[in-house]
């Protein structure tokens, strides 16, 4: 038997979040259909911010309702700011949230107006409300490598956040590299100190490939014992509060790079391109992460 990689695919909402193009509740809505349609189990659909903030993301308490309706299944997450963010999620029948907390006292400032300790405990509430409600929760802790204000995050505090974050009744910490400036050493060293502390299970990546390691950040967390990953089709994405972060990591890419190591992932290379196709039409412009180029000539040969 294969051991399993799971991957959440994050498009819907940090795929999207950042895009010029007004993308319809419809589209969305598809897209979300069509990664369920390649195997994709996990899917971070939307966030319940202010929508003065994320314009493209106002139509979460339309689209939650609608993608539970139709895929009942389907492990769908949302990220929501702080108590009132849950509360507006709560009422659109969400069954997993998760909060972000930036390991800087700068980037919380840029981000929501808060410094770190204001953050942290905000935080700390909204999943301590969460869990009272029943709800499956994830925290991330961003900025987790490099700010782009203040340079390398320290070890310490990323470890200090998490531990945090687990206390306050967060069932999945995802490490996240906003800006994609991680490197392959730097990934094992935080990963291997993270999981004195913390159960492997309970950890989750998330990268981005700013700088073109996504790839083999993921495969440093695979060697430290990871098994969790967010990843976005066609490598869609960037954060606006960021300067300089490029897409996640693709899912195409790293499904490939799993299942060509011996992992099992469940999801289909074929399925992933039809989502492709359906993004590109909609955002307008050419996607795909590292290995479109060798999958599209693999699907017309009809070799996937």
């Amino acid at each position: 038997m294969m051991e399993r990689i799971h991957i959440t695919d994050v498009a819907p909402r940090d795929g999207l979040q950042n895009q010029a193009v007004p993308v319809s509740t419809a589209q969305k809505l598809a897209l979300v259909e069509r990664l369920a349609a390649a195997g994709v189990e996990s899917v971070e659909i939307t966030s319940f911010v202010s929508p003065k903030a994320v314009p493209q993301m106002a139509d979460a308490g339309d689209l939650l309702p609608q993608v539970q309706s139709r895929l009942p299944d389907l492990r769908s997450s949302v990220l929501v700011p702080n108590r009132k963010g849950l509360e507006r999620a709560h009422a659109a029948g969400a069954r997993e949230i998760a909060v972000v907390l930036s390991a800087t006292e700068t980037m919380n400032r840029k981000n929501i107006n808060m410094g770190l300790d204001e953050a942290t405990d905000v935080s700390e509430q909204t999943l301590q409300a969460a869990r009272q409600l029943g709800l499956r929760t994830r925290a991330y802790v961003a900025v987790a490598f490099d700010c782009p204000f203040e340079g390398e995050t320290p070890l310490d505090r990323v470890f200090g956040l998490a531990q945090r974050m687990v206390k306050a009744g967060a069932h999945e910490i995802v490490i996240a590299d906003t800006i994609g400036s991680a490197s392959p050493g730097m990934v094992k060293e935080r990963l291997n100190a993270l999981t004195q502390a913390i159960a492997v299970d309970r950890l989750a990546v998330h990268f981005h490939d700013t700088r073109g390691m996504g790839a083999a950040n993921a495969w440093a967390a695979l060697e430290a014992g990871i098994r969790r990953f967010d990843a976005s089709v066609g490598g869609i994405g960037g954060c606006p509060f960021a300067p300089g972060a490029a897409g996640n990591v693709a899912t195409e890419d790293l499904v490939l790079l799993a299942e060509r190591s011996g992992f099992y992932t469940g999801i289909s290379l074929p399925g992933l391109l039809d989502a492709i196709d359906l993004a590109q039409e909609v955002l307008q412009r050419p996607l795909g992460g590292r290995s479109i180029t060798w999958l599209r000539k693999q699907q017309e040969r009809d070799l996937l």
